[in-house]
């Protein structure tokens, strides 16, 4: 697989009401990129219908064939997070040929993606999988989970945000599911999952953080029916809410939205490990909950609290666990955060950028605010996920 030594990273990001310029901007700051081959790429969704005509113009001043990433309605690179603007942000990496392999939108057969990589993977093996994803395919859970199995990596990334078209940069391939008339052959894509592999050979470090933190006692589902809970621990499940979320928004349910969320633990893990899900209804007649997950008795379920001081905690708390597995500071990263986070609950100034920089140190980042965002082959919410390369 050749040596890492090698490997570097340069990232940026512009903003600009002409596409053209905003890459241009992009490239300037990016300094010599000769001898990279894989790069990354997030737009604003106000430059989504432009995404075709950026990528080809990046690929052909930098020589770099292969690209990732996708839309949002926020990116961040070059130590900026950039919100509701027409602004791109492009890193640009220099790894081992072998280390890594993209593939292109897979939305329900994972052939395209064996076609590609099958090959690379037989040779190689994968640690990690970074991954792009259309929110509007409703098989999203189920396909996150069969392209994992299937490729044996631990995946991470994000799916779409965008107020408009949702393209998805990967491999130019005619093995790739295309299902806008509009996108040609080529790099472009949408309607499922697209992303790069990384083989065995190249240190990487994945962390999650969570948006909230549990309210209440960890509780069993015990009569549930779709995504409506009936019974909790055998009691109506709206007065077992209202006991965990205590007196006061119990008075005012209307204050919950929001803010109060349930947590579905995962399986085998603690409470630190768990998705969250919005309450979409609450049936005071019938003392039902109704979630946005489907769910069944015998369900492990808390309650959780959404604000901004157990974000920065839990934030804090990632950064600390990362920073020890590190020798010194990371060459590169990707981050996806939720479109729900940012400057929205954050505030302004950059915030979880500087959270990141204050704990790791400066080092190429770029990334998006998604529209749900993925670790370990599971859709998540409210949460961060940061790669790291060593």
């Amino acid at each position: 697989m050749g040596t890492t030594t090698a490997t570097r990273f340069h990232a940026a990001s512009a903003v600009g009401p002409d596409w053209g310029q905003t890459v241009k901007a992009c490239l300037d700051k990016l300094g010599d990129v000769r001898g990279c081959n894989l790069g990354f790429l997030y737009v604003t969704d106000s430059l989504a219908e432009q995404a075709s005509s950026i990528l080809n113009l990046l690929r052909g001043v930098t020589g770099i064939r292969d690209w990732v990433g996708s839309v949002g309605i926020g990116v961040l690179g070059g130590g900026e997070e950039l919100f509701d603007q027409p602004a791109i942000a492009v890193m640009a990496a220099r790894l081992p040929e072998e280390s890594f392999r993209v593939f292109p939108v897979v939305s329900g057969d994972l052939e395209p993606m064996r076609r590609v990589a099958g090959g690379w993977l037989d040779r190689n093996g994968a640690t990690l999988g970074l991954v792009h994803a259309d929110p509007r395919n409703a098989d999203l859970p189920d396909l996150a989970t069969r392209l994992g199995e299937a490729t044996g990596a631990f995946l991470v990334g994000g799916l779409a945000s965008s107020r408009g078209e949702y393209p998805q940069f990967s491999v130019p391939a005619s093995s790739a599911t295309m299902t806008a008339p509009k996108i040609k052959e080529g790099p472009v894509g949408d309607g499922g999952v697209s992303g790069v592999l990384f083989g065995n050979g190249l240190e990487v470090a994945t962390g999650l953080t969570q948006g909230c933190s549990p309210i209440g006692p960890m509780r069993t589902i015990s009569a549930a029916e779709e995504n409506l809970i009936i019974e909790i621990d055998g009691r109506p499940a709206l007065e077992v809410f209202k006991e965990d979320i205590g007196e006061l928004l119990a008075r005012d349910l209307n204050r919950v939205a929001g803010y109060i969320f349930a947590g579905l633990p995962i399986a085998g893990s603690d409470t630190a490990d768990y998705l969250v899900r919005d309450i979409i209804a609450i049936d005071a007649r019938m003392g039902w909950l109704a979630v946005g997950e489907r769910v069944e008795p015998g369900r492990r379920i808390l309650f959780t609290r959404r604000d901004r001081q157990s974000a920065v905690l839990d934030m804090e708390r990632m950064l600390e666990k990362l920073k020890k597995r590190l020798s010194g500071p990371p060459k590169g990263g990707v981050y996806v955060s939720c479109v729900a986070r940012g400057p929205n609950f954050f505030g302004e100034g950059n915030q979880e950028v500087a959270m990141i920089q204050r704990a790791l140190g400066e080092f190429p980042l770029a990334g998006f605010f998604a529209n749900g965002e993925i670790s370990n082959a599971r859709l998540y919410g409210y949460t961060g996920v940061l790669t790291l390369f060593l």
